[in-house]
């Protein structure tokens, strides 16, 4: 029998409030900085036209629903990456970020040609305003050009949290962060001698932003990372088994990703429905809310590689506590967050547009996802502990049925009882209630301890 004392000695990953915040806190500085991306490219659009601000929503969702995918198996190398750091097999680390570019390069061009040539379509199917529709179409045709640079700061963002080295990607991201900022306002606007591109601007500022965070981490990589301590850029010939794990952990956190940001694609077609008005209002609170979200999916990224780390050591009772420790450490983060926005709510919105008649509507709406913003820390927390364990299927499968009921809501609303948009989005309260009791109910009573990864 293990005494505490003896645990405690054993266990290598450390699992203290400090250490879950010395991991997330750069993943929350990079995040910050991706969101002054989207932030940049709301605000600025915002004061174009409505039309524009309103396209800017369903393209970019449009486009990161199919990030979404690649996404999926980033989240899952990195899983795999902390499980092999756990069982301190280090030279496998670089085998498994191999594979993964491997599959992650291939998976970029497939979905670059499915936006070019298939986006077009699928948009005029799904969009009712033309001129919605044009200015979507104008966004993606450039936009799909990043996914292929995005592919490999995925994978380089799964490698650095799977052996919990996060400072990095605060500082990709924030040289990301400037490079889109500059481009934005030049580009779509015409400033310091370039073209005046509007909302197609917006999108080629997105991609070289990209292609400059893919170039810092390589450049990062080769003169700070030991290579050969991790077989890092090992090109060898692709083994099967390996290659069949990282896919059999990857593959469900694909479909759920996917399945996540097609609904909430979905969400704002729906909303587009509602009127262009109303579209703009739905653009300016995904933004803020994706800004309040931001210590949220940190602190999940945390716990997916601790509770992978932890268990690789052989300690699974450890998983329940380094949950707890973070969700409270992700609470207290978005409190603060929405403690300090609570009394600034025009000022926020005066951010994306001058238009008054826009603020007055877009102020209620707020007031519903600073509430909603408050249980999702509980629930992403617990929902990233069951991807942490391993067992990636079940996860997914909780995600789909949450999904459903969710859509399905949002449906009901916007369709059948045509209630406000304010109304529409209190049915985040409902995907975050019923995601946390489902992840909660899942780590309490199924049998998750036993997983290989």
């Amino acid at each position: 029998m293990w005494t505490k004392s003896l645990i405690q000695e054993e266990l290598k990953t450390k699992i203290d409030s400090k250490s879950i915040w010395t991991i997330a806190y750069p993943i929350i500085l990079g995040s910050v900085a991706q969101n002054i991306i989207s932030v940049t490219d709301t605000a600025f659009l915002g004061h174009l036209s409505e039309t524009a601000l309103g396209a800017a929503a369903i393209a970019t969702i449009f486009y990161f629903a199919i990030v979404m995918l690649v996404w999926g198996f980033g989240l899952g190398t990195q899983i795999v990456i902390a499980r092999r750091v756990g069982e301190q097999n280090y030279t496998l680390v670089g085998k498994t970020f191999i594979h993964a570019f491997y599959f992650l390069m291939f998976s970029g061009i497939l979905l670059f040609g499915f936006m070019e040539f298939q986006s077009p379509s699928l948009l005029k199917w799904m969009v009712s305003s033309d001129a919605i529709f044009q200015a979507s179409n104008d966004y993606i045709s450039y936009r799909a050009w990043g996914i292929l640079f995005a592919c490999v700061n995925l994978l380089f963002r799964a490698f650095y949290i799977g052996i919990a080295k996060t400072k990095v990607i605060s500082w990709s991201t924030g040289v990301m962060a400037i490079v889109n900022v500059f481009l934005d306002y030049a580009l779509i606007f015409g400033q310091f001698g370039l073209p005046e591109m509007g909302i197609k601007g917006a999108a080629l500022a997105s991609v070289i932003a990209e292609f400059t965070a893919m170039i810092f981490f390589i450049v990062f990589t080769l003169r700070k990372i030991p290579i050969a301590y991790y077989d890092l850029f090992h090109f060898c010939k692709i083994d099967w088994p390996l290659f069949s794990r990282l896919i059999k952990v990857s593959f469900p956190i694909m479909i759920q990703n996917f399945l996540a940001l097609s609904c909430w694609f979905v969400f704002f077609i729906l909303v587009e429905r509602m009127g262009e008005h109303e579209l703009a209002i739905s653009n300016i609170i995904r933004s803020i809310y994706v800004l309040l979200m931001v210590p949220v999916w940190a602190f999940g990224s945390a716990v997916n590689t601790l509770v992978s780390q932890v268990i690789g050591e052989g300690f699974p009772d450890k998983v329940m506590l380094i949950i707890w420790r973070t969700i409270k450490l992700s609470f207290l983060s978005v409190l603060a967050l929405v403690g300090i926005s609570i009394f600034i709510p025009d000022f926020i919105i005066s951010i994306y547009t001058d238009n008054a008649l826009l603020i007055e509507h877009t102020r209620p709406v707020v007031y519903v996802v600073f509430g909603a913003s408050l249980l999702f820390p509980i629930a992403i927390t617990l929902f990233h502990g069951i991807s942490g364990t391993g067992r990636t299927f079940h996860a997914m499968l909780v995600e789909v049925v949450v999904l459903t009921f969710y859509l399905g809501a949002v449906y009901v609303l916007t369709q059948v009882l045509q209630v406000s948009v304010s109304e529409v989005w209190l049915s985040e309260y409902f995907y975050a209630i019923f995601l946390g009791t489902a992840s909660f109910v899942y780590l309490k009573y199924a049998k998750w301890r036993g997983s290989v990864v």
